[in-house]
């Protein structure tokens, strides 16, 4: 299965584990695909459900979505639009491409959307409490190479061609607004800005979010699939255990790379969890992942490390304990 990436960017973009979602998955696609936090799109759009829901409280991912459903936004037009706004941030740098910004946060254009997405740091989504973006310049005036535009709008294609032999619908609103209408032949997929980790997104998340979002989940009659962290090097997801520990709780690890070095590869135990009973691991060979044995060790890492933690408290006297 080859994973094809889409335009726009997104911090957390879950291309890397569409495989693993897909063998998961017990769904015969007669209901409806519905994701609430749509993000990136990657794992809808790679599993080319017949009816899709794609929900996401961001206006200007969903406003991009539902131009190129209605065919507003084509490959054509986006390819002009990047030579045009392009050359323009060859020409003036940093100074365009605040113009753009200053554009964008009056109009709210799509196009500038994604002009923006691509061009400013470290192609992330990020606004201020007024709504406004405000991700600085990324510092490369001759981004939009002509390679780079026959990229972009490859991915605007693939997407369109797909959502027209579907019935895909992209609506702005909230999480519990978008799992009200799930009915018992749907899938519902969630991957939410992962509580108790630092995230930039249209809005912020936190432990009462995932508390609202569990409750909801709790008592739906769809088969959902959720996407979350585990565990880190450091510490672990208190939601796990609080909230999710009472449905199937699948794990696997796999890399995050923040620079080129080695030493810079980030290991994270994702998880899944599922309200059914997952399908059995497939055995995987050259996918950039690590197989559940490697997430397994991991994880037995944790529980060491926390029974090591526990021991040493106990050998201190009770008024030095933390």
């Amino acid at each position: 299965m080859k994973v094809l990436i889409p335009p726009i960017k997104c911090q957390g973009i879950k291309s890397k584990l569409v495989k693993w979602i897909d063998e998961t998955r017990q769904w015969d696609n007669k209901g409806v695909w519905i994701e609430p936090f749509m993000g990136s799109g990657v794992v809808g759009f790679n599993l080319k459900p017949r009816k899709a829901l794609f929900c996401d409280t961001n206006p200007h991912l969903i406003s991009f979505y539902q131009g190129i459903n209605s065919g507003a936004i084509t490959p054509i037009v986006v390819r002009e639009f990047l030579e045009s706004e392009g050359a323009q941030l060859a020409k003036h740098g940093a100074d365009y491409y605040y113009q753009v910004r200053k554009r964008f946060n009056t109009e709210k254009s799509p196009l500038d959307f994604l002009f923006l997405n691509r061009a400013c740091f470290n192609g992330l989504i990020r606004f201020n409490r007024k709504g406004g973006f405000n991700v600085p310049f990324g510092h490369k005036p001759e981004r939009f190479s002509k390679a780079y535009v026959t990229k972009i709008a490859n991915q605007v294609e693939w997407v369109a061609k797909r959502a027209s032999l579907s019935d895909w619908t992209f609506l702005h609103q909230d999480f519990r607004t978008t799992l009200s209408c799930a009915t018992g032949n749907d899938l519902i997929y969630c991957d939410p800005p992962y509580a108790g980790r630092h995230t930039d997104y249209f809005n912020t998340w936190k432990a009462a979010h995932e508390k609202l979002l569990y409750q909801n989940l709790k008592t739906t009659k769809a088969q959902f699939i959720l996407s979350t962290w585990h565990s880190n090097e450091h510490r672990e997801n208190p939601a796990i255990l609080k909230l999710w520990s009472e449905f199937n709780v699948i794990t696997r690890e796999h890399f995050y790379h923040v620079g080129a070095k080695e030493s810079n590869r980030k290991p994270m135990l994702e998880a899944l969890v599922t309200n059914f009973e997952p399908a059995a691991p497939t055995s995987r060979k050259n996918t950039g992942e690590l197989d559940s044995y490697a997430a397994d060790t991991l994880q037995l890492r944790f529980i060491r490390q926390n029974q090591q933690s526990t021991d040493s408290q106990k050998n201190f006297p009770p008024e030095e304990r933390e």
